[in-house]
């Protein structure tokens, strides 16, 4: 199934039903050969980044999105999903600032979620 941005809005909002804060998109079109997009999002712990990753995993799923991979799930500082021409990045708050996603794609249009 092809990844739209209503898709991509959905995902923030499965996200933020776990209380994920600051949840961005970034449209890779054009800018990485990699995928198309990024949704990017912050747990304050391990146990709220692993709540939000099931909880994208589990209703992505049920609208017929399968996860080709997950990555950083075992330790959940940053959890990365993998489905294809989108990547959910979930990282606790010290991660998120070290890797700075957000200012490596500088150049990549943006989209912030309430």
């Amino acid at each position: 199934m092809e990844i739209t941005n209503d898709t991509i809005k959905q995902c923030a909002e499965f996200a933020h039903e776990k209380k994920a804060e600051d949840i961005i998109s970034l449209d890779l079109h054009g800018i990485s050969p990699i995928t198309d997009y990024f949704l990017i999002c912050t747990g304050n712990n391990s146990h709220q980044v692993k709540a939000i990753c099931d909880n994208i995993e589990e209703k992505m799923a049920l609208m017929g999105y399968e996860c080709i991979r997950i990555e950083g799930y075992q330790e959940a500082k940053w959890i990365l999903m993998d489905y294809g021409s989108l990547l959910i990045h979930i990282f606790q708050p010290e991660e998120r600032d070290y890797y700075g996603l957000e200012r490596l794609w500088g150049d990549a249009p943006a989209l912030k979620y309430v």
